[in-house]
């Protein structure tokens, strides 16, 4: 099975998310923290992390930036949430080569289209929605 690691604190979020996900066949791991997200990566690597940018104990670029260097979640697709419109968050998901960069509030809809194109090598976000990963 597919597995989702989604890292988000606002568990209203979390609670539709997993709902609408393992609709789709996803099995759900949830994260709340940063430092809960690390540990939920590294313990059984999952097939996508979703990451919200803002979390207690840390943020979502900082823990993508570690799963990137890590040699067991380098190539782990990442597709970063947030309700942030600064430009330089999109811009240094994209330097981390993630899978897509979705601005609150999303659909989940669009959180199923930018996972398929992740685990395609495609990416989501970044203007053209049919890009090629970096």
């Amino acid at each position: 099975m597919k597995t989702i690691l989604l890292v988000e604190d606002d568990r209203r979020i979390v609670r539709a998310l997993d709902f609408r996900l393992k609709a789709h066949g996803f099995g759900v791991r949830t994260a709340f923290d940063a430092v809960n997200a690390m540990n939920e990566a590294l313990s059984e690597v999952p097939t996508v992390i979703v990451l919200d940018i803002y979390l207690p104990g840390g943020s979502g670029l900082m823990v993508g930036e570690r799963l990137r260097h890590d040699v067991t979640t380098t190539d782990v697709p990442l597709i970063f949430i947030t309700a942030s419109r600064q430009p330089r968050f999109r811009e240094r998901a994209a330097e981390l080569s993630a899978a897509a960069f979705l601005e609150k509030p999303f659909t989940a809809g669009e959180l199923l289209d930018a996972i398929e194109l992740a685990e395609h090598g495609r990416r989501w976000g970044y203007g053209d929605e049919m890009s090629a990963a970096a």
